[in-house]
């Protein structure tokens, strides 16, 4: 199988990410059912919040723009070519503190990554225009735990 650069569902990202996420696999387009996979922008400035999973386990490769990772407390640099995994029940969050987009491929065993993106995003065409900042949904803490995401630390 293959995807291509503009292949798969696009979906614009709220506070605190921005940016956009593009599913590329999931077990509704492969014969896979262990895992999804896509890439993610996250503009200059902004974050994936700090949050972990009671179930799954998350692969990240950047493969542009730099930054940083914390895990559990311990926050260590990234840069083109860094590969992270975060394995359940660690807390994890990702900061772009360069000057340019930082570009994420990740993959998400079980599946499941999908369905969050869709419920807290927008749906994105190729090429538009990024929309002015908008609020993750109302009731993300019921969508975070329907998905089990682990509670909040705060």
């Amino acid at each position: 199988m293959i995807s291509g650069p503009d292949d798969g569902e696009s979906l614009w990202q709220p506070l605190p990410s921005r940016g956009y996420v593009t599913v590329k696999f999931t077990p509704a387009n492969t014969p896979y059912e262990d895992f999804c996979a896509g890439v993610q922008l996250l503009p200059p400035g902004c974050h994936i919040r700090e949050h972990g999973h009671l179930r799954n386990h998350e692969l990240v490769f950047v493969y542009e723009g730099t930054g940083t990772v914390t895990i559990d407390d311990v926050t260590t640099p990234l840069a083109p070519g860094s590969t992270v995994l975060f394995c359940r029940d660690a807390v994890h969050r990702i900061d772009n503190t360069g000057l340019v987009d930082m570009k994420l491929f990740w993959v998400f065993m079980p599946p499941g990554f999908d369905d969050w993106f869709r419920a807290i995003g927008r749906p994105r065409e190729p090429g538009a225009p990024m929309p002015e900042p908008f609020a993750r949904p109302e009731d993300v803490g019921e969508i975070q735990r329907r998905m089990r995401f682990m509670p909040p630390r705060s």
